[in-house]
């Protein structure tokens, strides 16, 4: 399964940043930036991603995030 979700991530050092965190919550996910799009693509794939749970953390960072359908 892959979850896209559009973010307000702008600089490779914060998109690094969210990857980490995220990776502690998400060891087993595939977790990329694609900061040339427009929306600022977070890309997370596994086999099950909770779309709220990646949003609530990527919030208490400050990070804005909406999923994509």
């Amino acid at each position: 399964m892959v979850e896209v979700f559009k973010t307000n991530v702008d600089r490779s050092e914060l998109a690094d940043q969210v990857i980490l965190r995220l990776r502690v919550h998400f060891p087993s996910s595939k977790i990329n930036f694609d900061l040339e799009d427009c929306d600022k693509i977070l890309r997370i794939e596994d086999q099950e991603v909770c779309s709220d749970t990646i949003i609530d953390l990527l919030k208490t960072s400050g990070v804005e995030c909406e999923a994509l359908n």
